[in-house]
C-alpha cells in the first residue's frame, strides 16, 4: 500500500487525515511500508521510522487514529535488491543477499523500469541489517504504534532471502531451507525481544512470485515458518493467497494457506483481493480468523461501513496511486455521507 507522499522519507500531515478516515473503533490499520534503514529505500517519498524527525512526525498520525479507537500496526520494511544507485546513501549499490538484480518491471503508469546491480551482503554485515529491524521496532514504539508488521513479503529483502530464485549463497543463510529462513528468524527473535512478541506480526507471501522472487517448494518454505514462528510467540502471521481464479464472473479463493493457518498457533490474517462475501465465507469457515483489505480500502475509507449496510463500492483509481499530490487519490475518495 505504498503511496509515496511523505517528502523525504518523512511522514507528512496529510497522512493524519488519509489513515484516520480510514479508523473505525476496534479496527487494525496496517500501515503502507515503512523504511528501516537509509539503505532501505527504493521509491521515492516513502516513508521511514530511522530517525529522530520520522519518529516525530508519525506521532501526530498515530494521535489521529487512536482518537477514533482503533489499533495502528507499523509495516517495517526493507527493499533489498528492488532499488537504485539514486536512492541509496552516497550512490552506493544497494544490497541483498545476491549480486543479480530484478528483470525490468513494468510499472503502472506503462512504464519500464530498471533497477540497479545490488552488492551481495557478506554474512558479518547480516546482523547489521538485523539490528535495523530492531531499532526501527523500537522507534515505531516510541512514536506511539501499537506493534509492528515485519515486511517479508511481495519481493523485498527478506523474501530475497527466503526464496530459491534469488538466494543464491553457499554460507549459513543460502542453500538448504533450514539456512534460507535463518535471516527472516534472526530479525523476528531480534525484534521481539525488544518489543514482544504480542506487539509483532509478519507479513509472508511463499506463493507468489513478485520481482523474480519465487520458490521451488513454496509449501515447504510456508510449513517451515508457519511452524517456526510458533517459537517466538509472534501475535500474527499475514499471508498473501496464491492468485484468486474467477469462477463464474467472481472471485473465487484457491484456498491453499489452511495447513498453515493449522501449524501457526496464533492469529492468522488472509489478504489478496478479497470481496466481502468471500472474506466473510472464509472467516465462518474458520479458514481463517482474519481478512486484510488492501485496494479496496484505499478507495473507500468507509469500508467497514459500506460492507455493514451493503453499500456501492467506490473504483479505485491505479493511476493516482504513486503520485505526489497529498489530496489527489489520497484522501479525496468520497464517504456515503
Amino acid at each position: 500500500m505504498t503511496r509515496q507522499r511523505s517528502y523525504g522519507n518523512v511522514p507528512q500531515p496529510q497522512a493524519a487525515v488519509y489513515y484516520s478516515q480510514r479508523a473505525t473503533a476496534g479496527g487494525l490499520l496496517i500501515t503502507e511500508a515503512t523504511g528501516v534503514s537509509d539503505t532501505a529505500q527504493g521509491y521515492s517519498d516513502t516513508p521511514g521510522v530511522w530517525t529522530a524527525e520520522q519518529v516525530e512526525a508519525w506521532k501526530p498520525i498515530l494521535d489521529a487514529v487512536h482518537a477514533k479507537g482503533a489499533f495502528i500496526f507499523c509495516q517495517i520494511w526493507h527493499v533489498g535488491r528492488v532499488s537504485k544507485f539514486e536512492f541509496q546513501p552516497n550512490g552506493q549499490a544497494p544490497v541483498s543477499c545476491t549480486d543479480r538484480k530484478v528483470s525490468p518491471q513494468m510499472s503502472f503508469h506503462g512504464q519500464m523500469e530498471e533497477f540497479s546491480p545490488p552488492r551481495r551482503l557478506a554474512a558479518d554485515e547480516i546482523p547489521g541489517i538485523v539490528d535495523d529491524f530492531r531499532k526501527a521496532a523500537r522507534n515505531a514504539m516510541d512514536a506511539g504504534f501499537d506493534g509492528v508488521e515485519i515486511h517479508a513479503a511481495n519481493g523485498y529483502l527478506i523474501e530475497q532471502f527466503l526464496m530459491d530464485s534469488t538466494n543464491d549463497r553457499d554460507d549459513e543463510y543460502g542453500g538448504s531451507l533450514e539456512n534460507r529462513c535463518r535471516f527472516a528468524l534472526e530479525v523476528v527473535e531480534a525484534v521481539v525481544k525488544e518489543v514482544g512478541g504480542h506487539r509483532v506480526g509478519i507479513r509472508l507471501s511463499p506463493f507468489t512470485d513478485y520481482l523474480d522472487c519465487h520458490d521451488s517448494n513454496p509449501h515447504g518454505l510456508a510449513l517451515r515458518l508457519s511452524t517456526k514462528l510458533n517459537d517466538h510467540d509472534i501475535l500474527y502471521i499475514h499471508m498473501v493467497e496464491p492468485r484468486m481464479a474467477i469462477v463464474e464472473g467472481r472471485w473465487v479463493v484457491p484456498k491453499k494457506l489452511l495447513p498453515y493457518r493449522e501449524a501457526f498457533k496464533g492469529t492468522f490474517i488472509t489478504a489478496g483481493g478479497y470481496e466481502q462475501d468471500e472474506g466473510d465465507k472464509v472467516v465462518a469457515e474458520g479458514y481463517t480468523d482474519l481478512v486484510a483489505f488492501g485496494r479496496l480500502f484505499l478507495a473507500n475509507p468507509d469500508l467497514p461501513k459500506r460492507f455493514k449496510v451493503g453499500a456501492a463500492l467506490n473504483k479505485d483509481d491505479r493511476m493516482t496511486f504513486y503520485i505526489s499530490d497529498p489530496v489527489v487519490g489520497y484522501t479525496d475518495y468520497p464517504f456515503l455521507d
